[in-house]
């Protein structure tokens, strides 16, 4: 039963079929405060089809960003619910004085995602967190996806192999 669900799980999730529906919520889900990446989902699909590189990278910001306001949201809400004054703490003043601009930080992993949440708790306008997070978020993608592609197949395959050897004989 579980090598049935194994097979089911990767069909059902395989990148060629399902594609960029799944680069998308992946990406939308590992920009909330869940502990996930979307990195190696974009770079599996652009490996699998390169001509759809700019497409993917566009794709995976939108969701990474949308992701991002909804910590933004979630930090709004909570100010708004649990705030008794509207005195913002020392530790978050920095943020306020930096502004939306540090938010082009927002794909920084481990503080980038509370930082959404706490842009929204000290209530900074959301359309330039919007636009900043993106553009930072757009950067990280299209850096870090073409890098990747730069390493030989070779590499690729033989970090996998130990991976590919347990799916087949395990």
């Amino acid at each position: 039963m579980t090598d049935a669900f194994i097979e089911w799980l990767l069909v059902t999730a395989a990148l060629p079929k399902v594609g960029l529906p799944t680069v998308f919520v992946v990406a939308f889900v590992s920009a909330t405060l869940l502990p996930m990446g979307s990195e190696p989902v974009v770079f599996g699909y652009v490996k699998l089809q390169p001509e759809m590189f700019w497409i993917t990278v566009c794709l995976a910001t939108v969701g990474n960003t949308l992701g991002g306001m909804v910590n933004y949201w979630l930090g709004y809400g909570a100010r708004e619910a649990f705030a008794k004054d509207r005195h913002t703490p020392r530790a978050l003043a920095w943020l306020e004085r930096l502004g939306p601009k540090a938010c082009f930080f927002a794909f920084l992993p481990g503080v980038g995602d509370p930082l959404t949440a706490v842009a929204g708790w000290v209530e900074l306008p959301w359309r330039p967190v919007l636009l900043w997070q993106a553009a930072g978020k757009l950067t990280r993608y299209a850096v870090l996806t073409a890098l990747l592609l730069w390493v030989p197949d070779s590499f690729w395959s033989g970090l996998l192999a130990p991976l590919r050897h347990l799916l087949m004989h395990g």
